[in-house]
């Protein structure tokens, strides 16, 4: 006879919260970690970068789509993609999770050590958290993250007569949830697609580079890239011109099984969390950015100099 999985209820709160930081690697910045009543940080240059976002199962990930350890890495993924696009260093996270109390313990353990990775990747790690009953799963996560002593890069810096560009993947998040949608039968034959949806990797390291090389304006493209360069165009008072000159073959190959045009996926796709950045010149643009656009004066975000008609990115409501 097969042994019962335990579960969350059996082990409790607080056994399922040192479960979680167990393995853990503390971050660089920990003066105290889990364990008390709050964390304490060190701030360096006497500023923190701190931004917060929730995944509601079913909403922002499914389980017969995502394995535990994925859900966590992109749990942290997406904050620490924010913390980067200020110029900043992620340093430290804090994790909330409200779940059924009979989830499988093995699910905490692998969505703990997916978080815990992907904290690592990013160069920081989590310092505290919370645990509550709730029907379903519900993660959120608040970022904290090290300026080093730079100017913050915010949206509203952009001027006419610069240099847009962008570091790391897009459209491939919004291709992976289109096959997994679409019920494609052989999705393992896009393996980097399915996996850019469900666990993406942000270049984080990027965001500092674009602030080190003054960069004027910055965003995480997570609602897409149109609607995120709109905030930017809005908060700078410029207009911005997007050229996207080429399309990858994985995606193309992608698109093309379902009967859609790609290039939808690169402007409106969001969550690959790509950042997108404005720079002063062609000069100043870092190694690991792409240029594919540019500022002028004016209002608006065009594609090829012609407004684009159809959704611009994600909607909450």
């Amino acid at each position: 006879m097969e042994t019962p999985e335990r579960t969350v209820a059996e082990l409790g709160e607080f056994g399922v919260i040192a479960r979680i930081t167990a393995a853990r690697t503390p971050s660089s910045v920990e003066l105290i970690g889990p364990g008390d009543d709050a964390a304490v940080l060190r701030a360096p240059d006497g500023r923190f970068v701190v931004t917060t976002d929730m995944l509601v199962q079913d909403r922002h990930f499914r389980l017969d789509w995502a394995t535990g350890t994925e859900i966590g890495r992109k749990a942290i993924a997406q904050n620490a993609a924010d913390v980067a696009a200020m110029g900043a260093q992620p340093s430290a996270f804090v994790v909330a999770l409200g779940c059924p109390a009979q989830l499988p313990l093995s699910f905490v353990d692998d969505l703990g050590a997916g978080m815990s990775a992907e904290a690592a990747r990013a160069g920081a790690a989590i310092v505290g958290g919370d645990l509550v009953s709730s029907d379903s799963i519900v993660i959120s996560v608040t970022a904290h993250g090290d300026l080093q002593g730079r100017a913050p890069v915010l949206r509203s810096g952009a001027e006419p007569d610069q240099v847009v560009a962008v570091s790391g993947r897009l459209g491939w998040a919004a291709a992976g949830y289109a096959l997994l949608s679409a019920g494609v039968a052989d999705v393992d034959n896009y393996e980097a697609l399915r996996s850019a949806h469900v666990s993406p990797q942000p270049p984080y390291t990027a965001g500092i580079a674009a602030a080190i090389g003054g960069a004027t304006a910055m965003i995480d493209t997570s609602d897409g890239l149109l609607s995120d360069l709109g905030h930017v165009a809005d908060a700078s008072g410029v207009a911005i011109d997007i050229r996207i000159e080429q399309i990858d073959p994985v995606l193309a190959g992608a698109a093309d099984r379902l009967g859609v045009d790609p290039l939808a996926w690169v402007l409106t796709g969001g969550e690959d969390h790509a950042l997108a950045a404005v720079f002063p010149s062609p000069d100043a643009v870092p190694p690991g950015w792409q240029r594919i656009g540019t500022t002028a004066a004016g209002r608006g975000v065009t594609v090829d100099g012609q407004p684009w008609t159809g959704p611009t990115g994600w909607r909450s409501f």
